[in-house]
């Protein structure tokens, strides 16, 4: 039996909204989900299980990836989109639902080796899209992803 004062807020707030069969969060343009903002797993868990079609298991995936490559991992939601840092030192990644790809953000993606493909108007950020019937390389993506981790991150 789990007690409610041991419990974070956005867990409980996540497991009471469970309970009362809350409806689903509003989808904003391309598709992604409207997610109040908060720190941990639940509210990360809650963007990814409101991710549209084909989407939802692509941000599972992306996810248990970067939870396996960086054990410590931070989570969050911020602006409607789940983010992952390390400790204070700042957030390394996040991803956003558009309507034709997912957009996994590298907030320090031109140190990456190689380089992910998509500029940004930041010098500092680089992209990589996820497209519906693209073949994942997780490979080459869990490199990008400890490297990016092992980097002081974006602070806002």
């Amino acid at each position: 039996m789990t007690n409610k004062t041991s419990m974070k807020p956005a867990e409980a707030a996540a497991k009471a909204a469970a309970r009362r069969g809350a409806a689903k969060p509003t989808l904003l343009a391309g598709g992604n989900p409207q997610i109040a903002k908060a720190d941990g797993d639940a509210p990360v868990q809650a963007y990814i299980a409101a991710m549209p079609g084909w989407k939802r298991d692509a941000g599972r995936r992306l996810d248990a990836l970067i939870a396996r490559n960086v054990p410590n991992v931070r989570k969050a939601v911020r602006w409607n989109s789940p983010f992952y840092g390390i400790g204070e030192q700042g957030w390394f990644l996040s991803f956003h639902c558009f309507t034709k790809y997912i957009k996994v953000a590298f907030f320090r993606g031109a140190a990456l080796r190689p380089v992910p493909p998509v500029e940004s108007k930041d010098k500092n950020t680089r992209y990589f899209h996820l497209h519906e019937d693209d073949k994942l390389d997780e490979e080459q993506l869990a490199s990008w992803i400890r490297q990016a981790s092992e980097l002081p991150g974006w602070i806002p």
